[in-house]
């Protein structure tokens, strides 16, 4: 169990995040359509956070929105230490390596209630997990996973990346390679269709993976971005189950590293404009005090 203090965003702003939050105390406006008359949504960034501790404060949210004490809607913006989840269809076999093994990497793994299978998080990767009442919104689970992807979707367009979903059981956002590789010669046309298709596959890797949960039309878990991730720690996977697909990040595409707060900057802007929801900057604290006694933490 991770202590409360582990979170370092839990009470207090770090000099990282108080960069985060004045731009987000800039992108308020007036709200449209789905947004009028709610009060705005929280935007919270935690910093660097234990994934238990975020796990426990998405719980309590979701408690005390069920409870009706909690009326504000929230976006969480973070990164975790180092960590794999299995989802709802997580197997373990599609961990790679033995529990010794992470052991000596001093990467936890944790069974959770989001949807799909297995993933990693960690340093560099952009989680975020929106605590939303849909019923301020609308009541439509694929809009919100969709709305959700396309939040992520317009950030990756700003810096030139170009993101898709694909059909099929293939979740979240893909990219694919620049440097696509090709057949070395000609075969009859059915052997020329099937390698066609492997190669395709090869070609187009995995940029965000998305997991969420719905309880009574609130929403929690969400979406993993990998920004300048150690890609590395995926071979330790099948990175949602899917073993003909590789992974890549944003530092990747760019040949370069991103600032993680540009990053944090558009997606919580784009989250505004989808969602149609004025948004304003919170701490941490300001989701502690307003859950209070009732909802503590574990």
């Amino acid at each position: 169990m991770v202590a409360p203090g582990d979170c370092p965003a839990r009470g207090k702003t770090p000099a990282a995040n108080r960069v985060v939050c004045s731009w987000i105390s800039g992108i308020r406006r007036k709200s449209s359509g789905g947004g009028g008359g709610m009060s705005p949504f929280w935007v919270v960034d935690l910093g660097i956070c234990e994934y238990l501790d975020a796990l426990d404060l998405q719980r309590r949210l979701v408690a005390a929105k069920k409870a009706g004490v909690f009326e504000p809607d929230v976006l969480l913006l973070l990164e975790h230490p180092a960590v794999i989840t299995l989802g709802r269809r997580g197997r373990r076999e599609n961990i790679r390596v033995s529990e010794e093994t992470l052991a000596a990497l001093g990467i936890p793994v944790y069974t959770v209630e989001r949807a799909g299978d297995v993933t990693y998080h960690g340093p560099g990767q952009l989680v975020g997990y929106p605590v939303l009442d849909l019923r301020h919104f609308r009541k439509d689970v694929g809009w919100f996973v969709a709305s959700m992807q396309e939040a992520v979707r317009r950030t990756l367009a700003e810096y030139g990346v170009t993101a898709y979903a694909l059909h099929g059981n293939y979740a979240g956002l893909w990219v694919r390679s620049k440097s696509q590789p090709k057949l070395e010669q000609q075969w009859d046309e059915a052997v020329q269709a099937a390698l066609t298709a492997v190669v395709a596959a090869q070609s187009e890797r995995k940029i965000m993976a998305q997991g969420a949960r719905i309880e009574e039309w609130i929403t929690f878990h969400g979406f993993a971005l990998n920004v300048n991730t150690n890609l590395a720690h995926f071979d330790l996977i099948i990175p949602c189950g899917i073993a003909d697909h590789g992974v890549t990040s944003l530092e990747r595409e760019l040949g370069t590293p991103v600032l993680m707060a540009d990053v944090k900057e558009k997606v919580a802007t784009h989250f505004q404009a989808l969602f149609e929801h004025p948004a304003e900057s919170r701490a941490r604290a300001d989701i502690e005090v307003a859950l209070g006694h009732h909802f503590p933490s574990i």
